[in-house]
Order: structure tokens, then sequence, then C-alpha cells
């Protein structure tokens, strides 16, 4: 959580230096990277299914759209609420799972779900 913050941080000044699209580029192809170099220096499996190539790509497709809108977005709002409104991607995941996955839905997740969107309502008062 402390990296995100940096990264929301960093992503601000960035985006205020120049075009937000070319600082959501040029971010993602430095995590892209240093993943890499993380990756080849680690112990992890080079084992690829079908349905994980897809669903990684999918990721990297949400992963995309979400970078480009946080650092448009920190250049015509506040970095406060574009990075708690965007820290809430928590939410969707939590939403889709219940109805996708199946998920159980209990008392815990709704409030749990309901205070989320109430500290986007404070937080942007």
């Amino acid at each position: 959580m402390i990296a995100w913050g940096f990264w929301i941080l960093f992503g601000d000044v960035a985006s205020n230096a120049m075009d937000p699209k070319l600082a959501a580029f040029i971010s993602y192809v430095t995590a892209a990277v240093l993943t890499g170099i993380y990756v080849l220096v680690s112990d992890a499996s080079f084992a690829v299914t079908n349905r994980g190539l897809l669903f990684a790509a999918a990721a990297g497709l949400a992963a995309a759209i979400g970078v480009v809108s946080t650092f448009i977005g920190v250049t015509v709002g506040p970095t406060s609420i574009v990075a708690t409104i965007g820290g809430l991607y928590f939410v969707t995941a939590a939403v889709i799972s219940i109805v996708v996955l199946g998920e159980p839905l209990g008392a815990t997740k709704v409030a749990g779900i309901g205070l989320a969107v109430a500290a986007i309502v404070l937080i942007n008062q």
C-alpha cells in the first residue's frame, strides 16, 4: 500500500509535467521491465496455460485503462480524491466476484462496500 501511495503521488507530478498518457505509458513500461527482471531472478514458473494467458492479458487491459484514467484524473482533480476513488477498485472486485463468481454476500461485505462508498462521499466534501 505504501508503494501504491508513492505511485499515485509520482504519477501526479509526472502527469502535470508532461502529457498524462505518456506519463502512464512510461510508468507501466518501467513497471513491466522491473517485473520482468524480478520474474527472471526469482523461482517463477514459466508454465503458461491458455486460460492464464487470456486472463493475464485481460488484467493488463484493465490496468492500462485504470492507469491512463488515473494519470489523466490527477491533472483535472485533486490527487486525494482521484486516489480515493481509484483505490476503491476492491469494491468493483467484490461486486464482480459476488455476481460472476458466486461468492457469498453477507452483512459484513455489504457494510464494507457501504462504508467504502461513504468514504468517497466524505472525502469529496
